[in-house]
């Protein structure tokens, strides 16, 4: 009954974001402005990936530098001492680590009364070591917590014996840690040793046993090794719901993840049906308003999001807006990214009208929180100028003269866009030179939403020209000049970022690159063009095969 109570009590939530990627490379060359979001989230604090979606992440959830989150999982749950222990912090802590962080349980330790261990020289080490390495941890000094934490699984062994519950705590810490750095091949064998020595001690169905799988979850959902995270999930949600009963707030945490798994796996209706039922457990539990409550109402219009329902994922966000507004007002950026996610789904929807008032107001909010170069702002405007140019389109040959004064706005807006992310890249190019040597995959999330926003607003410009000559056709041939020398740019720009190793190898930025040289295509096609500054339309033509074969074999390789 204790370890159930202390179960119940102390067992702590895990967060971790998946993002759904919302690529552009099936967006038709023809198309008027895209509708699809940018692939992240404009929050204010850091919010670890996956979620680049609506709920993805900047620094601080994402201010300036990424925020990381740590929990301390209780060691009575997962030591199972016989007398009653006492524990070191159990709240969670935030210090600054890389943006691509999860959340990471440490067990720290400082008494441990156990009348079964008679207390010795190895104890105490095992102490000050397990306390040292997650203190080194929470300050993200990771070489010196893995110092300590080798020495604390050595210690345990040497003082409780090779495969006491000491030891599976002391592997999970260490674990954790190499989560954290990527070292996966290192991690694994952790995991798996520290599950194989809670089962051993306490059986396959304890608690512990449960907590520990979860972690393994996560890890491999990390990955995105989707089946074994579903399975690892599924022995867990399993035994938490045996244990701690199915309307717990933690059995509800499992199967929140098993969700997200289940939706990267496509499985959308048996994601939706687990998060829907997570949601209404927080909520029964007087959490409707809490933050992770707020995490999985905006999965959940995701989830509706992909699924083409609209309107439900409407009503999810503005429930969800309502509770920022409520709470934190708009001086904060938590509810501009709340605020921003309704309106991109109102512009999808169609509702240009009410989308642009929010869109508008977000920018505002941002103009007065962030610096007025900051990337947040930038991209802001791209989801504004999208907003505007389909105004355009609407308003179209029965309003010429309006129509084409929506496209300048559009115009302008799409241009500070522009410089902005090239301030930004061009800073990163500095560092480079300075370095001397390429920083591909540490340019941080604004480095990377820079280029994206790029990428994305000077093919918004290309469509945008596009559209000003054909509403402005007298019957003369129409030039694409403009439009095309805009989608030459974008290219122009991914090249030269790709060899220079200032970029990752992103789907996303490989996604908006393609759509840049399938509009320049289109372009020179339909004037008959065989050629563009140099570059041929059949190296164009070959260039579109070899990036969609590349596209396809990540996704395959991902799944």
């Amino acid at each position: 009954m204790f370890l159930r109570k202390a179960a119940v009590g102390l067992l702590r939530r895990v967060r971790l974001h998946s993002d759904p990627i919302y690529a552009s490379a099936s967006r038709p060359a023809t198309a008027m402005a895209t509708t699809t979001p940018l692939p992240f989230s404009l929050s204010s604090k850091i919010k670890f990936p996956y979620q680049i979606g609506y709920e993805s992440s900047w620094s601080t959830n994402c201010a300036d530098p990424p925020t990381w989150i740590i929990l301390s999982i209780q060691a009575a749950i997962i030591l199972g001492m016989n007398v009653h222990p006492v524990f070191a912090d159990d709240g969670s802590i935030q210090k600054n680590t890389e943006s691509d962080a999860q959340d990471a349980n440490i067990v720290g330790l400082r008494k441990i009364e156990d009348g079964s261990l008679i207390s010795n020289v190895h104890t105490s080490k095992w102490r000050i070591f397990t306390d040292n390495g997650r203190d080194y941890f929470l300050q993200g000094k990771l070489e010196e917590a893995e110092k300590f934490f080798l020495s604390a699984i050595q210690e345990a062994k040497e003082g409780f014996g090779e495969r006491d519950p000491h030891v599976a705590s002391s592997c999970n810490n260490l674990a954790e840690l190499y989560r954290i750095k990527k070292a996966f091949d290192k991690a694994e064998p952790l995991y798996l040793e520290a599950i194989s020595i809670l089962e051993e001690a306490f059986g396959s169905e304890d608690i512990r046993v449960g907590v520990a799988l979860h972690n393994l979850g996560k890890f491999y959902l990390v990955q995105r090794k989707l089946e074994e995270a579903r399975t690892i999930y599924e022995r867990a949600l399993k035994i938490k719901g045996r244990v701690l009963g199915r309307g717990n707030i933690d059995y509800a945490d499992t199967m929140y993840h098993l969700g997200m798994v289940l939706f990267l796996q496509g499985r959308l209706n048996d994601s939706e049906v687990l998060i829907q039922d997570s949601v209404r457990i927080l909520e029964e539990s007087g959490q409707g308003e809490s933050i992770a409550c707020i995490r999985r109402l905006r999965y959940l219009a995701q989830i509706y999001m992909k699924s083409n329902r609209n309107s439900e994922a409407e009503n999810i966000q503005r429930k969800v807006l309502h509770i920022m507004e409520l709470s934190k007002g708009w001086n904060s950026l938590d509810t501009v990214v709340a605020a921003e996610g309704l309106g991109l789904t109102l512009q999808s929807s169609g509702n240009i009208k009410e989308a642009r008032e929010l869109l508008e107001r977000c920018l505002d909010a941002r103009k007065t929180l962030l610096p007025e170069d900051h990337i947040q702002i930038g991209a802001n405007m791209l989801h504004i100028a999208r907003v505007v140019m389909l105004n355009s389109n609407q308003l179209g040959r029965m309003h010429v003269s309006d129509a084409i004064a929506e496209l300048d706005k559009a115009k302008g807006l799409l241009n500070n866009a522009i410089r902005i992310a090239r301030k930004i890249i061009n800073k990163l190019k500095m560092q480079s030179k300075k370095q001397g040597y390429g920083v591909s995959g540490e340019t941080g999330p604004d480095g990377r939403v820079a280029l994206i926003v790029l990428l994305q607003s000077l093919d918004a410009l290309g469509l945008l020209e596009s559209n000003r000559q054909e509403l402005q056709d007298s019957g003369e041939k129409i030039s694409t000049s403009e439009a095309k020398n805009a989608h030459f740019e974008c290219i122009s720009a991914y090249k030269e970022l790709a060899a220079k190793r200032l970029i990752s190898d992103s789907a996303e930025a490989k996604a908006e690159y393609l759509s840049c040289v399938k509009h320049l295509s289109s372009l020179l096609e339909a004037e008959g063009a065989t050629q563009y500054r140099g570059t041929t339309l059949q190296e164009l033509k070959d260039e579109i095969k070899r990036v969609e074969h590349g596209i396809t074999q990540s996704i395959r390789h991902k799944s």
